[in-house]
């Protein structure tokens, strides 16, 4: 019989968590490694290591916070049982006395995750919760429970003297014990015991139950005065009460326990909120076309609100903070510029940021402005320019919601400065979608019933306050959605389902539930779980592998194209000097009506006005009187009025007449009348003008300085290089150097892929099986974790004799590093020096240096 069975044959119970693992199949340890990714990095190196780094209290308080709130309240329920405790006593905590069907039915689940994530481990007759998540759950004075328990009675009369736990013994109507820890037990027996527990409290003062009552659900502490009154001192002689310092009574858990009717908990909640639909049934609920064409008339406009944005910067935008980011100031004119408010001005600029289309310019007078990366966005089709912003959105974990607000040094937080990450963001926002693409097609949630899901999916991420992160970025992740055009109406869009990479909605209405999680379909150990159980937590934070995230957005742009109008080719010209553009431009009509005319009213037709100034810049730009005729004429519906050819032809008479150069900068014409118009009108003074020559006048100001201010005065210079020759600017001159997106801050370590998780459990198991081997060792056997030593004879015969019978052999080894190791080898050639040989623990053939080797032996026949 093995010394890991029962009498039997059954399997004997697990002594520790390692042990618990070691029982466990390889896909078990994968799904293990998956839900707690900070387990591998770096790989254990056998299932000691990976026990005991489970157990570590970094690990098991982020595994905690990834429960949900039933799984949570299941281990909370653990801490207050008896260690070990069986799954029936567990039950009879989460469910009562009268017992709850929904409970018992989701309470399997709720185990499974826990013993799958390491949490719990032993069979449903020895269930114990590891001692860390033990520490942190437990009931103490200084962290009370979350159940609201207080002590047992073994615990709160540990310090009591034994005659005065003889007198609770007597006054609660129970024969006298030899000693204390009997007294004790003879207490936990009476509170444990329904009928004389109810036979005991109804002899109770009606003033002595209040008291109950009011702790009986925490917190289960109380203050007493020297003298108590009567009813106080009734229920401190029964031990009903229990003193734990001067003057502070506790209520024992197992009083607590009869009066709650054997429930740990006041709401134990096996099922999530479902998500409900905003409003009464059908007020918020569309036709997914009509959400879809909601949802797509938003994207167009939020395509046209980032170009609008990185055209108005293509000069050059605002400076840069000295701490980084934009001024107050700055985002004011932003927003009044994109006419939006400041928050939602700061979302854009935010997302024009994460996708990599906005950057400073790295000079030493710093500035933002548009990336290269912009010019090759501007190229492509809409559908692709609104999927790339998109997933920049989705995995972007900077978040525009903060600006404004104040960081842990009461410093105000500003749009694309330092600050703005929150590594938890992707994960929410993907997980408020996801519960949006559960519901029917077309049907718009409840934005409280959304943030009530996540808080039952994440319990432990913050307060249950309505200010806590998780639901601050809930909030904004729906308002961000909308803008966005992911969604129309409130209700998830095709396009945005595509982008999700979510499955089709359900045709019907109904309660949806959680998408199952990848963990959801691994084995559960000892227990299955029923039908219809809950998920144990939200969707993974996306997928991984860079080709699946494109193949999303290729998907979501392909839904998003036929619904986004057909460029037009063509404007409509009007006598009052405006054009009206029916719908979205081509890029080279949009690019040049751009530089030739103002934005003066934006919608679903976009009107352009024609000034001096906009044909002026126009004409700096290169563009020649000959060449804005034709243009018109060739893109305009209607005639080229005459009023607007007159203002083109007005303007191009005197664009160039006046040249503004550098010397500290200066003024030339051919005719020096108009520079004595200059030199006579008062406004000029500014600009410090003295005449060289009768067709030059010299300034102290610089070219810029001097044609914004002759312009002021109503001329139209133009600046000259020089050479002599006049200087044409285009509006997307400046850009800054190549740069990259910003790269996500990661929350923890990533979730490792399939490969590594194969790797990992292979050298695992391997390690393990080095470290637990049984040995025949000669002579003194190595203290547990030490290497073999033997003599480097001794070491060379036992290697030679294994080569020839093929036995495998148990090793110490130290590489060039000084790494020690320990390793379960077949060797198969000795020869200079060097053993080849099979290694179990890499897997793979190997050959080793025989002075590296500290020790063999031999494995034992079993």
């Amino acid at each position: 019989m093995s010394s890991d069975e029962k009498p039997d044959g059954r399997p004997a119970a697990p002594r520790s968590l390692a042990e618990a693992l070691r029982a466990r199949d390889d896909a078990s340890l994968a799904a293990l490694l998956r839900a707690r990714p900070d387990l591998v990095t770096p790989v254990p190196t056998d299932l000691t290591q990976l026990a005991t780094r489970a157990g570590t209290r970094a690990s098991v308080v982020r595994a905690l916070e990834r429960l949900d709130r039933f799984a949570l309240q299941t281990a909370e329920a653990l801490a207050v049982a008896g260690d070990p405790a069986s799954y029936d006593e567990l039950l009879g905590l989460m469910a009562g006395d009268d017992g709850d069907a929904t409970v018992a039915a989701a309470l399997p689940h709720a185990v499974g995750t826990l013993r799958e994530q390491a949490l719990v481990w032993g069979g449903d007759d020895r269930l114990r919760l590891v001692r860390t998540a033990r520490e942190l759950l437990s009931p103490s004075p200084q962290h009370p429970s979350p159940t609201g328990l207080g002590p047992t009675v073994q615990e709160a009369t540990a310090g009591m003297s034994p005659g005065r736990i003889q007198e609770l013994v007597a006054a609660a109507g129970l024969p006298s014990t030899h000693d204390a820890v009997s007294a004790a037990a003879a207490l936990t027996a009476l509170f444990t015991d329904r009928e004389r527990m109810a036979k005991l409290l109804g002899q109770a003062p009606p003033e002595a139950r209040e008291v109950l009552s009011r702790l009986v659900w925490g917190p289960p502490y109380g203050q007493v005065t020297a003298d108590p009154a009567a009813h106080l001192r009734w229920l401190l002689d029964r031990g009903l009460l229990l003193p734990t310092a001067p003057g502070t009574v506790v209520l024992p858990r197992e009083v607590a326990l009869h009066l709650r009717g054997g429930r740990a908990h006041r709401e134990t909640e096996p099922v999530p909120p479902p998500v409900e639909p905003a409003g009464p049934t059908g007020t918020r609920q569309g036709s997914p076309q009509v959400v879809d064409a909601t949802a797509a008339g938003q994207a167009y406009t939020a395509l046209a609100t980032v170009e609008e944005l990185l055209k108005g910067w293509d000069e050059g935008g605002p400076a840069v903070l000295r701490a980084g980011g934009l001024s107050v100031r700055d985002l004011k004119r932003t927003a009044v510029a994109l006419d939006v408010s400041e928050p939602v001005a700061a979302f854009w600029v935010e997302l024009a940021y994460a996708a990599g289309l906005l950057a400073s310019d790295g000079e030493a007078d710093e500035r933002y402005a548009a990336t290269p990366a912009h010019d090759e966005w501007r190229e492509r089709p809409a559908a692709d320019r609104w999927a790339e912003l998109a997933g920049a959105w989705l995995a972007a974990t900077r978040t525009a919601g903060l600006v404004g607000g104040r960081d842990a040094k009461d410093r105000t937080l500003a749009a694309l400065g330092p600050g703005l990450d929150r590594s938890v963001a992707p994960e929410v926002r993907r997980r408020v979608l996801a519960l949006l693409a559960a519901l029917p097609a077309g049907t718009s949630p409840d934005p409280d019933s959304v943030l009530a899901r996540l808080r039952w999916e994440r319990p432990l991420r913050g307060p249950q306050q309505e200010d806590d992160l998780r639901s601050r970025l809930a909030r904004w992740t729906l308002q961000e959605a909308e803008l966005l055009g992911v969604t129309g109406r409130g209700a998830l869009s095709s396009h945005g389902r595509a982008l999700l990479g979510a499955p089709e909605p359900q045709a019907t209405g109904g309660t949806p539930g959680i998408p199952d999680t990848p963990g959801d379909k691994l084995p559960v150990h000892h227990r299955t779980v029923p039908a219809g159980a809950p998920a144990a937590g939200p969707v993974p934070p996306g997928p991984a592998d860079p080709q699946a995230r494109a193949a999303a957005r290729a998907a979501a742009a392909r839904l998003l194209a036929p619904l986004l109008p057909e460029p037009l080719d063509h404007v409509l010209l009007q006598a009052d000097l405006t054009a009206v553009a029916p719908g979205p431009l081509q890029r080279p009509l949009a690019d040049v009506l751009d530089v030739l005319a103002d934005v003066e009213s934006k919608g679903g037709a976009t009107v352009y006005r024609f000034t001096p100034a906009s044909v002026r810049r126009a004409l700096d730009a290169g563009r020649s009187a000959s060449d804005l005729h034709a243009f018109l004429a060739a893109h305009s519906r209607t005639p080229v009025p005459q009023p607007l050819a007159y203002l083109i032809d007005d303007v191009a008479r005197r664009h160039g007449h006046l040249r503004v150069g550098a010397a500290s900068a200066y003024v030339r014409c051919d005719d020096d009348a108009v520079l004595n118009e200059i030199l006579a009108d008062k406004r000029s003074a500014a600009l410090r003008l003295r005449r060289l020559a009768p067709t030059v006048l010299a300034a102290q100001a610089d070219p810029a300085a001097l044609l914004e201010g002759l312009r002021a005065l109503g001329y139209a210079p133009a600046a000259e290089s020089a050479e002599g020759d006049v200087v044409i600017t285009r509006a997307d001159a400046r850009r800054t150097p190549p740069r990259t997106p910003p790269e996500p801050v990661p929350e923890g370590p990533p979730v490792p892929d399939a490969t590594l998780l194969t790797a990992a459990v292979r050298a695992i198991r391997a390690g393990d099986l080095a470290s637990t081997a049984p040995r025949k060792t000669p002579g003194t056997p190595p203290a547990p974790g030490e290497l073999p030593r033997t003599s480097p004879a001794e070491t060379l015969a036992t290697v030679q004799a294994a080569v020839l019978t093929g036995e495998a052999l148990w090793i110490g080894y130290v590489n060039a590093d000084g790494a020690a190791s320990q390793r379960v080898i077949a060797p198969v050639r000795v020869e200079g020096g060097f053993v080849t040989a099979y290694d179990h623990t890499a897997d793979e053939v190997r050959t080793y240096p025989l002075h590296r080797i500290t020790g063999v032996a031999e494995l034992a026949d079993d």
